[in-house]
């Protein structure tokens, strides 16, 4: 008899990587939770989620008494009650690493956006302003600047790789500071903001990081700086952002991730400082199919007894 697994979102890749080993329930077509739960939930051994999908929350975990492992599709796993989690001993993994190439490009992407103003340059062409209004003004040279990394992990270190061939000196903020990298580690956030030009956010959403980047953050990045969040949305006040970079104090922003996905602020599509993208960083063939496999890998791994990798709880 098949292991049963509960699909917290569609995901058709690892649906399909996963049907022939599992039997998979799909909670989305179940209006009804609550007759779900009472009748299947018991059933259900493993979760995959990610994020987007819908959450692994107290709720969720009460109608699941038997499950045993989430694992998520992405390096985030804020969607799941870590504390229940805890509590009831359910592994909980992530798909760190597969996807730090997709995501570090999308960075990089996005800071020469709109450090060389391409997307503006794009929407400038497009509305024949050019042959009407003659060239743009004049953008200011990306290589040799300063870049600010909050979160020298996996994805912060593909950043700084990049940054390094573009002759960046790199800058950096951890929980603690690291004697493998050559990189110049800043003591406090607000020291890292004032100390670059472009500060990326590549931390872990959730509680511990919810507005990481505040006002004072921001004012201290100031009006000659950008902001690029290719982490969570909450990582950042996304309030006091949108207030500083219609007024100018802060100057500029290129954004993967909002506070409330995919309803993005209205306030900013009006903004030419900034760069909008649909939370796409990891959204490569390549990175999704290595997610899919590290699912598959550790699904297969807790009902095999097999060693489990990447587990966060």
């Amino acid at each position: 008899m098949l292991s049963e697994i509960l699909m917290m979102g569609p995901m058709p890749p690892i649906e399909r990587a996963l049907e022939a080993d599992f039997r998979i329930h799909k909670l989305w077509e179940h209006p009804d939770r609550a007759s779900f739960f009472a009748e299947i939930g018991p059933r259900i051994r493993g979760i995959v989620s990610y994020s987007g999908a819908a959450p692994v929350d107290a709720a969720v975990l009460a109608g699941l008494p038997n499950v045993g492992i989430v694992t998520n599709m992405g390096v985030g796993y804020e969607s799941v009650d870590a504390a229940i989690a805890r509590e009831r001993g359910i592994v909980v993994t992530n798909a760190a690493g597969v996807n730090a190439v997709d995501v570090g490009e999308n960075a990089f992407a996005m800071i020469l956006a709109f450090g060389r103003g391409i997307v503006a340059g794009d929407r400038y062409v497009r509305a024949g302003r050019w042959a009407k209004e003659g060239r743009r003004k004049m953008t200011r040279r990306v290589s040799g600047r300063t870049i600010g990394i909050l979160g020298l992990g996996n994805i912060g270190m593909e950043i700084a790789k990049r940054a390094v061939a573009f002759d960046m000196p790199v800058f950096y903020h951890n929980r603690h500071k690291r004697t493998d990298v050559p990189y110049t580690y800043c003591e406090t956030l607000p020291d890292l903001a004032k100390a670059v030009d472009f500060l990326v956010v590549a931390t872990p959403g959730g509680v511990e990081t919810e507005h990481l980047v505040n006002e004072e953050v921001l004012a201290a990045l100031g009006p000659d700086g950008a902001l690029i969040n290719i982490a969570r949305g909450t990582v950042v006040d996304e309030k006091a952002m949108i207030a500083m970079l219609s007024d100018g104090r802060l100057g500029g922003a290129g954004l993967d991730v909002f506070e409330d996905e995919p309803n993005v602020p209205e306030a900013l599509f009006a903004l030419e400082n900034v760069v909008l993208q649909p939370h796409q960083g990891g959204a490569t063939h390549e990175g999704v199919a290595g997610a899919v496999a590290l699912v598959g890998y550790n699904m297969r791994a807790f009902f095999n007894g097999d060693p489990i990798k990447s587990r966060v709880i």
